[in-house]
């Protein structure tokens, strides 16, 4: 017997660069992971049907790196640069910030990617107890970090998060997973770093940090310590234990090769990096390098969206158009960018990121009837360059159904509402002196 049977969808299968559907199939579900997948399976056998037909099944969408309640401040610095973005908005403005307001933000980030077709994203933030607590409830997967800086409180921060991790590493039947998250190599100090790694190893925990988002960060790096944020980190001890690394905009040839070597995955957030001018991460050097890449959507103060097949949309479009090549980066290897690469980006690969027989039954089924999804000629084309959140109508984590028919089912959504716009105005004022951190001045 079955706990769910998908009835009819178009099943989309990944292959390298290879996209292609298998129409009219049936996907079995039991105990959280797919049983089968077949041109017909007896819905005799299964004790929950979902009739699928005129639908794409394809894996759930893995948002590699966000911060989940920055949906809180939304709009509140546009048309920025960074230094002025960290500053003189987002970081004073964080300063305001309650447990129960990121407990309500990460809702609503997660009511967002769900109705996206997200069933899992990593995720670097503060008060990630919270966090935590809105992912156990509303059944999606994450891997959480919690943001720590260097300061005369710095061992304090370490402490918290380690205390953190251990008590919700492996929670809520092992969707969740935990691991540490210095901010960065310019809110770090190289000694801070290197404790950080220390205290990682120790406690068998991967790594989730912020490096080279700007040339200006790298030119910095080399001035006052001789080498690139890549460099210093590894030299660190950061790159010892499993490490994703957000952005990599600005690597070179020798920060590829260490990654690839210390098999450090890089998020990209295209959007972000384009809306702050910073530069995108160049994701086919860095795939040809030998680094495993996925999309992130980074904060919605700075993306707007949690978005990740816009995400994977920007990146192809993208490294087109810089290249001048149309043949690059092609639709099945920017669709894998958004599902199994971000799912070996957060240590999930082989659990997540495809339909396949044994795989944890995280499915996202999007319609097909509209009409900018109109004819079908290609269907996985149609998905990277046409498909909308809102096509996304019942999405599944780990066999449990999180949405269906644009229904969320774990989440109140009017509640979340409600409760987002009550905080909106006084999360956004700004007092003199207060910030959570400085960037850094361009020399």
């Amino acid at each position: 017997m079955y706990d769910l049977l998908i009835r009819g969808a178009d099943v989309l299968q990944i292959d390298g660069e290879t996209a292609r559907v298998l129409p009219g199939h049936d996907i079995a579900i039991r105990d959280g992971r797919i049983a089968a997948v077949a041109p017909a399976i007896s819905p005799g056998l299964a004790d929950d049907l979902i009739n699928a037909g005129g639908m794409l099944a394809l894996p759930g969408l893995v948002n590699a790196h966000t911060h989940a309640a920055m949906g809180l401040f939304r709009g509140v610095a546009e048309d920025v640069p960074i230094d002025v973005w960290f500053n003189q908005r987002i970081w004073p403005m964080e300063t305001n910030l309650t447990d129960e307001d990121i407990y309500w933000g990460t809702l609503l980030g997660i009511a967002e990617m769900i109705e996206a077709g997200v069933t899992c994203f990593a995720d670097h933030y503060f008060a990630m107890d919270e966090v935590a607590r809105a992912v156990d409830e509303s059944g999606v997967r994450a891997l959480l970090a919690w943001a720590v800086f260097s300061g005369p409180d710095e061992e304090r921060q370490l402490q918290r998060t380690l205390a953190f991790a251990e008590r919700w590493q492996g929670a809520a039947d092992g969707r969740i997973r935990t691991c540490l998250g210095p901010h960065s190599p310019y809110t770090c100090t190289p000694a801070f770093l290197a404790r950080v790694a220390q205290a990682a190893r120790a406690a068998s925990l991967g790594i989730h940090i912020h490096l080279s988002e700007t040339a200006e960060q790298v030119a910095q790096s080399l001035a006052i310590h001789g080498k690139t944020p890549v460099a210093l980190v590894r030299d660190a001890g950061l790159f010892a234990v499993p490490s994703l690394a957000a952005h990599v905009a600005h690597p070179t040839a020798d920060d590829s090769a260490i990654m690839a070597a210390h098999g450090v995955a890089v998020a990209a957030c295209p959007k972000t990096e384009m809306k702050l001018g910073v530069g995108v991460t160049p994701v086919v050097d860095l795939m040809r390098a030998g680094v495993d890449v996925g999309m992130g959507s980074d904060g919605a103060a700075s993306n707007n969206s949690y978005d990740i097949l816009e995400a994977a949309r920007l990146i192809a479009l993208l490294e087109k158009h810089s290249r001048r090549d149309a043949t690059v980066l092609p639709v099945g290897a920017a669709l894998s960018l958004a599902t199994s690469g971000g799912a070996r980006c957060l240590g999930l690969g082989g659990a997540v990121g495809a339909l396949r027989e044994g795989l944890q039954a995280d499915i996202a089924l999007l319609r097909l009837d509209s009409p900018h999804m109109q004819p079908s000629h290609d269907i996985p084309a149609a998905l990277l360059y046409s498909a909308c959140p809102s096509d996304a109508d019942t999405v599944i984590v780990a066999g449990r159904v999180l949405m269906r028919g644009r229904q969320l089912l774990t989440i109140d959504k009017d509640r979340v509402l409600r409760e987002v716009i009550a905080r909106a105005g006084r999360l956004t004022q700004r007092r003199a002196g207060e910030q959570m951190a400085t960037y850094p001045a361009a020399e």
